[in-house]
């Protein structure tokens, strides 16, 4: 059962089109990874599925309903949250008072401050510290942890491990694999190949606003999507031409 269907869309920033008459599907519970070099679409595409960035053409469906129009708040409120690059904590704001805020949205389900300290142990200690004087890892784990606050159907994460140590990022996406295993719809940009195939169903990569590359994250090699990530696909079919 497909939650999400994007068809044709177009966003952009002033004249230029970051994201060029993509479309996808994305399946209930699947974890679906954008990757791409810099400058390739993948934040645009995430944050005009969150509402807040304009769609210039093309529709966003979610669970059947066209909510292309909708404002961000009234998305989040159908189930569509972002984490986005960067994470954007309130600093003076304790993690307790950040989680709260994620149940605004007033949506109903299982989330709650005790489950996603059950994910995020490392933040049991830090509840009532204020996130501006958190660790960068504590920070994105206070961040995700907000969005689940809103219940979900689809969570959007925007480079998760970006600015993050080494170490950091496993503990990071260790949490992640129980978020996973809990059947939440990831929609999940990473610059580490590596780590966005380890636990990704499904690759997509970006160039220049498109898709170039779709499949399996089983069935592609780490060569296949390298070459699409830097275009060499392209140059090779053009020399075979």
């Amino acid at each position: 059962m497909n939650i999400l269907e994007i068809e044709n869309l177009t966003a952009r920033h002033g004249l230029l089109e970051a994201v060029r008459g993509i479309s996808l599907s994305v399946r209930k519970g699947e974890t679906l990874a954008l990757v791409g070099a810099n400058g390739a679409g993948k934040t645009t595409l995430l944050r005009t599925l969150a509402g807040a960035h304009a769609v210039a053409a093309g529709h966003i469906h979610l669970k059947g309903e066209d909510v292309t129009a909708l404002p961000s708040h009234k998305r989040v409120s159908r189930g569509i949250a972002l984490v986005p690059e960067g994470r954007r904590m309130f600093a003076s704001m304790t993690v307790a008072e950040n989680l709260k805020l994620g149940a605004m949205a007033g949506r109903k389900g299982d989330w709650s401050i005790d489950k996603i300290l059950e994910i995020f142990p490392n933040l049991q200690k830090r509840i009532h510290h204020k996130t501006g004087h958190l660790s960068g890892g504590e920070q994105q784990a206070t961040a995700i942890g907000r969005a689940l606050m809103s219940n979900p159907e689809i969570l959007l994460l925007d480079e998760v491990s970006l600015g993050l140590s080494p170490l950091i990022v496993d503990r990071v996406y260790a949490s992640l694999d129980g978020l996973i295993k809990s059947g939440t719809t990831i929609i999940l940009v990473e610059q580490d190949l590596s780590r966005a195939m380890a636990v990704a169903d499904r690759v997509i990569c970006m160039l220049e606003g498109r898709i170039v590359l779709e499949g399996d994250a089983g069935a592609l090699t780490r060569e296949q999507v390298t070459e699409a990530y830097f275009g060499l696909h392209r140059a090779r079919k053009g020399t075979a031409a």
